[in-house]
């Protein structure tokens, strides 16, 4: 029987991560420096904890940078910086996000601004990021971007309708800009659901847990499974580009 040859997987050697100071992203850039990477660790607020993710990376060539998805102004400096330290990007994982939890059927509640913050942080933002970073992207080695998305742009329940518009936003982005980016760039939504971490102001680990024990999988996504389907897309999906991924322990079913 003739053995089969399995390719080397490329890793990347430049990525950026926005939101990357705490849960997934931190997590993420993890995944990232320990196959060697150099990680961008981008943060809005809490500079301090990026730094210590920094701190905690594996590897060398880390750097903190205050990126702010919501400021144009913010989103260029960064990518000229990237480009001054690096001369290119290999990966680019768009974690950075916000929300304000408003009862869906609460319409009076979602007030439009929130409505509209919610839309700008969490589409426009990783649009302009991809808009600024794309010409590094370009230069990269086997360049992806993975959007962190949302299971509840598919199920409609979310942490309120604003939030799981903007997410439903992002899939579509991810579909059509896997078309306009290729062949040099692929393009994935990760899309998660009730994941262990602080995101959402008030939910407590005792309710994601009592719902996770309801799910096909009956388990609680942690940051690192997340990060691991990040990966997965960076480095296995060579053939792929355009699909949302579900990590949610099956609540899509």
């Amino acid at each position: 029987m003739t053995a089969i040859e399995i390719p080397a997987l490329a890793a990347p050697k430049v990525a950026l991560v926005t939101g990357g100071n705490s849960g997934i992203g931190k997590a993420t850039a993890a995944r990232l420096a320990a196959m060697g990477a150099a990680v961008v660790v981008g943060y809005n607020s809490r500079h301090s904890l990026a730094e210590e993710v920094i701190e905690g990376l594996q590897g060398r060539g880390h750097l903190a940078m205050r990126i702010a998805i919501d400021e144009p102004a913010s989103i260029s400096e960064a990518a000229a910086a990237v480009e001054r330290q690096f001369g290119r990007l290999d990966v680019l994982v768009n974690c950075g996000g916000a929300t304000t939890p408003v009862p869906a059927a609460d319409l009076g509640g979602l007030t439009d601004d929130i409505f509209d913050r919610t839309v700008t942080t969490n589409l426009r933002g990783p649009f302009a990021m991809i808009r600024a970073f794309r010409p590094l992207l370009e230069r990269g080695n086997g360049a992806a971007i993975v959007n962190i998305s949302s299971i509840a742009a598919r199920t409609g329940i979310g942490s309120s309708l604003a939030y799981l518009a903007a997410k439903a936003g992002v899939d579509a982005l991810t579909i059509a800009l896997a078309k306009v980016l290729a062949p040099r760039i692929r393009v994935f939504s990760v899309s998660p659901a009730g994941v262990d971490t602080d995101f959402v102001a008030g939910r407590t680990r005792e309710q994601l847990q009592k719902t996770a024990e309801k799910l096909p999988l009956a388990h609680l996504t942690m940051p690192d499974d997340v990060a691991r389907a990040v990966i997965a897309c960076i480095v296995n999906l060579t053939s792929s580009t355009g699909i949302v991924l579900p990590v949610d322990e099956g609540r899509h079913l």
